[in-house]
């Protein structure tokens, strides 16, 4: 079953929040993770990771925190997924894995159609926006 990790969970509920919420207004990690009652220390690791991709900016100072720098309908799901994971999700392991280590990939009967299925999930990703899940 395809699953997204908590750090993509984490990424898109602090983008929700931060797009949902006054434009310009700043958002400490705390902030963010009390409201929603997430992990803290790994929402600062994701906000950390949307920082270096260019996702959020990271004021420093007193009155620092992050803020987002892209409309919500310029920041696609799938970018954020890449940003955070190293792999893309995917409905089978002969996906992720590359089928080296799978004994029946050559004869399997459901690779093919599954292939066209992970597509048509790779475009959604593509073409969802955070503006869609606000």
């Amino acid at each position: 079953m395809l699953q997204l990790s908590k750090k993509v969970e984490y990424a898109l509920i602090a983008l929700r929040h931060m797009a949902m919420n006054s434009h310009g207004h700043v958002f400490t990690a705390k902030e963010i993770a009390a409201k929603y009652n997430i992990s803290y220390e790994l929402l600062a690791k994701v906000l950390q990771k949307l920082t270096k991709s260019g996702v959020v900016v990271s004021l420093q100072g007193m009155h620092g925190g992050y803020t987002l720098v892209k409309r919500p309908d310029q920041v696609q799901i799938s970018h954020i997924i890449n940003v955070i994971e190293e792999e893309k999700p995917t409905i089978t392991e002969c996906y992720a894995e590359g089928g080296e280590d799978c004994s029946i990939f050559d004869a399997c009967t459901i690779r093919k159609p599954l292939e066209k299925v992970q597509h048509n999930l790779n475009l959604l990703f593509e073409k969802t926006t955070l503006e869609q899940i606000i």
